[in-house]
C-alpha cells in the first residue's frame, strides 16, 4: 500500500486519506496512492461507499508543478479520475482548505462533494499560462453551468463553500471533512441515492446550447483584461467544447489545448514568475531560523498619497494603524480620501458594504510624531528629501519604543545615510511601496549596511501579511526598479533627439506588453516634478524643459507630451509637440532620421537589462529572479514575458551584448557598453538563469 495515501474501513465506509505535506499536491506518488486505494475499496465487498479526504491543512491544493516539463510518470491523472468516476460505489470528496486545480478536478470526478464552510474551490491554472488538463473544463460547466465555469476557469479565482453550495458544486457544508464526508456517505447509502457522474449530466448546459450568447457574453466579460495572454482565450475555448461536443471528445480537445499551452513560451514564463515570487521571500545571508519580531501595531508618518495608501494596505489586512500628520487639516484630508476610496470599492462590490467602517476603525489619526510609542513598526512616508528624512529618524530615537523596526518609504535615497541619524541603525531599513500603495503589490525591502537580520525578516513577513510581494534589495540610487527605469528614461529622451516621436516610442513599449509607455507615464506623474529636480541640480533637458516652459505639465494641465480632452485620461498625439520637438532640434542643429520600431524596442529594454547585470554584479539583488519580481509586481512587466532577466535569456545574451555595443558606438554613448557580467555570460554562451542555478548548487 502507498505511504502517502491510506485506506481505512469504518464498517461499510472506506476512508481514503491523502497525507502528503505541505499541500497534498498531486505528485506521481499521490496519484498512484489514490488509484491503488480506490481500486482496493471497490474490490472490498464490505465497503459500500467511499470518502476521499486529506490530512493536514488542506485538500489537494493542485498539481505538482515541479513535474511540468519532465517526462510524465504513471499513472496519468485522467486514469485516476476515470477509476474514481467509474466506481460502482459512491465516492464523496470531503474538502477542507483549498481544492485547487488538479485537486478540484479530482473532486469533480467524485460522484458527490461536501466541504467545510471555510473551504475554497477553484481552477487557477490560467495564472500559470495553462488550462485545466484533466477534465476541469468539461466537468465544471456540467456542475455549475457555463457562466460560473467561465468565471472560475478563465478568471482563475476560487469561490467559497457558500457559493459552491448555491451553484451545485458541493452538496452540503459539513463540520469536519472526514466525519462530514462519512456521515454524508451513510445518508446516501440509506437513501439509495443514484450516483451522479458529471460526465453524463448535461442538464446545466441546456440553456447555453439553446442560446450560445450566454456563454459568449461570459467569455467577453472575463477576457477583456487579458491583452497579450494566450491561456484565458484557450481556456474559454475549452469550456466551449463542453457545450459543443460529447464529453469524451471535449476531454480530448481539452488535453490538446493543455499540451499546447504547457509547451508555450508564455506558460514557461508564467510558471517561472510563480517560482520567482516564492524564491524572493527567501532572504539571502540571513541565518536559518531567524524569527520575525512581533508586529501588533504600525505607525505611519504622513497621510498623503503614499502614507494613506500604505495605511489602507495594513487596515485591509486587519492590522491596527496609527496615522500621524503634522497638522489637523492634512490628517483630516488624508483620512477623508481613504474613506472615499473604500466606499467607492464597496459601491462597486469589491468589498463588503460594512468593510469601509470596519477598516476606518482600525486607523487612529493623530497629530505629532510623539504618538509612535506603541508601534512595533514605524514607516515614514514624508517628503522625499534627505534632510526631511534625517530629521524624522532623529526624532524617532526619542519616541519609538526599543526594538521597533524603523522603515523609510523612500524610492531613491540612501538608507545607510538615513540610518546614521539614529542611535539604532540595526532597526532601520527601507520599505519602498509603489503608488497607489493600496493597489500595487510590490514592496522593495532595502537592506542597509547595519540592518539586523530579524528586522529584515520582520519587514518581509509583514509585507506578505498585507498581501504584498517582498523583494529584498541593497542600497544604491533608485534600488533595483527605479535604477533600471532611469536607463530606459535616458534612452527614451535620446530617441526624441534622433527623430522618434513620443507616440511611436510609447506604442512600441505598450505593444511589448507594458501598461504604459515612458511619455504617457511622464504625463501621468507630472512633468513639472522632473523639471524642478533638474533645475535644482543645474541640469537641462531641452525638449522636456521646453514643454514645461510652455505650461505643459501632463494630465493635470490637459497637455504634456500628449493632449488630453476635458475629463479624459486618453493620450492624444499633439501636432504642437511635434512642432516643438522640430524647433528644438533645429535650434540645436540636430538632424532627424527615421527610427525603426525594432531599434526603439532594443533601446528601451536592453539598457535596463544591462543595468540589471550591474545590479547583480554589485550584489544589490541576490538573484536574477528577484529583479524580475520587482518588474513584474512594481512596473507592470507583462507576466507572459517572465521579467526582464528571464526575457533576456529567451532573446539571447550574446545578441543583447552585441546590440548594446553597436548602439554605444552609433550614438556615442559609452554608458551603453555591455556590463562585465553580461559580456562574460554572453562570451560563455550562458544565461542569467545559469547564475541562479550555480548559486543554488554552491
Amino acid at each position: 500500500m502507498s505511504e502517502v495515501v491510506k485506506l481505512e474501513r469504518h464498517d461499510e465506509v472506506g476512508i481514503v486519506t491523502v497525507n502528503s505535506p505541505p499541500v497534498n499536491a498531486l505528485s506521481a506518488a499521490v496519484r498512484g496512492g489514490i488509484l491503488e486505494c480506490i481500486k482496493a475499496a471497490v474490490a472490498d465487498p464490505a465497503i459500500k461507499g467511499i470518502v476521499l479526504t486529506c490530512a493536514g491543512r488542506t485538500f489537494i491544493a493542485g498539481a505538482d508543478i515541479t513535474e511540468f516539463g519532465k517526462p510524465p510518470k504513471a499513472p496519468a491523472l485522467n486514469d485516476v479520475l476515470s477509476e474514481i468516476e467509474n466506481s460502482p460505489k459512491p465516492v464523496v470528496a470531503a474538502i477542507h482548505g483549498t481544492a485547487l486545480g488538479g485537486g478540484l478536478e479530482v473532486a469533480l470526478a467524485c460522484h458527490f462533494r461536501v466541504a467545510v464552510k471555510e473551504a475554497k474551490l477553484g481552477l487557477p491554472e490560467v495564472k500559470l499560462g495553462l488550462l485545466p488538463g484533466a477534465g476541469g473544463t468539461q466537468r465544471l460547466p456540467r456542475a455549475v453551468g457555463p457562466e460560473l465555469a467561465v468565471k472560475m476557469i478563465v478568471g482563475g479565482d476560487p469561490i467559497g463553500a457558500a457559493e459552491a453550495l448555491k451553484n451545485g458544486l458541493i452538496e452540503e457544508i459539513v463540520e469536519g471533512p472526514a466525519s462530514g464526508g462519512e456521515a454524508f456517505v451513510r445518508k446516501l447509502l440509506a437513501e439509495k441515492r443514484p450516483l451522479r457522474r458529471l460526465r453524463d449530466d448535461d442538464s446545466k448546459l441546456a440553456a447555453a446550447k439553446a442560446d450560445r450568447s450566454i456563454f459568449t457574453n461570459a467569455v467577453a466579460a472575463m477576457t477583456k483584461k487579458s491583452r497579450g495572454l494566450e491561456a484565458p482565450f484557450a481556456a474559454a475555448d475549452a469550456v466551449g467544447y463542453a457545450i459543443d461536443f460529447p464529453f469524451d471528445e471535449g476531454l480530448k480537445k481539452e488535453r490538446e489545448g493543455f499540451l499546447k499551452l504547457v509547451a508555450s513560451d508564455q506558460s514557461k514564463a508564467q510558471r517561472y514568475a510563480f517560482f520567482a515570487e516564492r524564491e524572493a521571500a527567501k532572504i539571502a545571508g540571513v541565518p536559518e531560523g531567524t524569527k520575525s519580531r512581533p508586529v501588533n501595531r504600525v505607525a505611519i508618518l504622513g497621510a498623503g498619497t503614499m502614507g494613506g495608501g500604505i495605511a489602507m494596505s495594513f487596515a485591509n489586512a486587519g492590522v491596527p494603524v496609527t496615522l500621524i500628520e503634522t497638522g489637523e487639516e492634512q490628517l483630516k484630508r488624508g483620512l477623508g480620501i481613504m474613506q472615499k476610496n473604500w466606499e467607492a470599492t464597496a459601491a462597486r462590490g469589491g468589498i463588503p458594504a460594512d468593510a469601509p467602517a470596519k477598516r476606518m476603525a482600525l486607523i487612529t489619526g493623530v497629530v505629532g510624531i510623539e504618538n509612535v510609542g506603541d508601534a512595533d513598526l514605524v514607516i515614514e512616508a514624508v517628503f522625499e528629501t534627505m534632510a526631511v528624512k534625517k530629521e524624522v529618524f532623529g526624532k524617532l530615537d526619542q519616541f519609538a519604543k526599543p526594538g521597533a523596526v524603523l522603515a523609510s518609504n523612500t524610492s531613491y535615497l540612501n538608507i545607510d545615510e538615513i540610518a546614521k541619524s539614529t542611535k539604532r541603525p540595526q532597526d532601520v531599513l527601507g520599505m519602498h511601496f509603489f503608488s497607489p500603495a493600496n493597489v500595487m503589490k510590490l514592496c522593495e525591502i532595502v537592506r542597509a549596511d547595519k540592518t539586523a537580520p530579524d528586522a529584515l525578516v520582520t519587514a518581509v513577513t509583514i509585507a506578505r501579511k498585507i498581501a504584498k510581494v517582498p523583494a529584498v534589495v541593497g542600497v544604491c540610487d533608485g534600488f533595483v526598479g527605479n535604477r533600471m527605469l532611469a536607463q530606459r528614461g535616458k534612452q527614451s529622451e535620446k530617441l526624441l533627439f534622433e527623430g522618434a516621436l513620443p507616440q511611436q516610442v510609447d506604442a512600441v513599449v505598450t505593444k511589448f506588453g507594458m501598461p504604459m509607455g515612458p511619455f504617457a507615464m511622464g504625463d501621468l506623474a507630472g512633468l513639472d516634478i522632473g523639471w524642478r529636480s533638474r533645475k535644482d541640480r543645474g541640469i537641462k533637458s531641452e525638449i522636456a524643459d521646453a514643454l514645461c516652459e510652455a505650461g505643459r505639465f501632463g494630465q493635470k494641465t490637459g497637455k504634456g507630451y500628449y493632449k488630453y480632452e476635458a475629463g479624459s485620461r486618453s493620450a492624444l498625439p499633439d501636432p504642437e509637440v511635434e512642432k516643438l520637438i522640430d524647433e528644438t532640434l533645429a535650434r540645436l542643429g540636430r538632424k532627424k532620421r527615421a527610427v525603426s520600431d525594432e531599434e526603439i524596442l532594443e533601446r528601451m529594454m536592453y539598457p535596463m537589462i544591462n543595468e540589471g547585470a550591474k545590479i547583480l554584479e554589485e550584489g544589490i539583488a541576490a538573484r536574477p529572479s528577484d529583479i524580475d519580481v520587482v518588474w513584474l509586481y512594481g512596473y507592470g512587466w507583462p507576466i507572459y514575458r517572465g521579467g526582464p532577466m528571464f526575457w533576456a535569456d529567451t532573446v539571447g545574451l550574446k545578441h543583447i551584448a552585441d546590440r548594446l555595443s553597436f548602439y554605444a558606438k552609433e550614438t556615442n554613448d559609452p554608458s551603453l557598453e555591455p556590463a562585465p557580467l553580461l559580456k562574460k555570460l554572453a562570451a560563455e554562451g550562458k544565461t542569467f538563469a545559469s547564475l541562479a542555478a550555480a548559486s543554488k548548487a554552491a
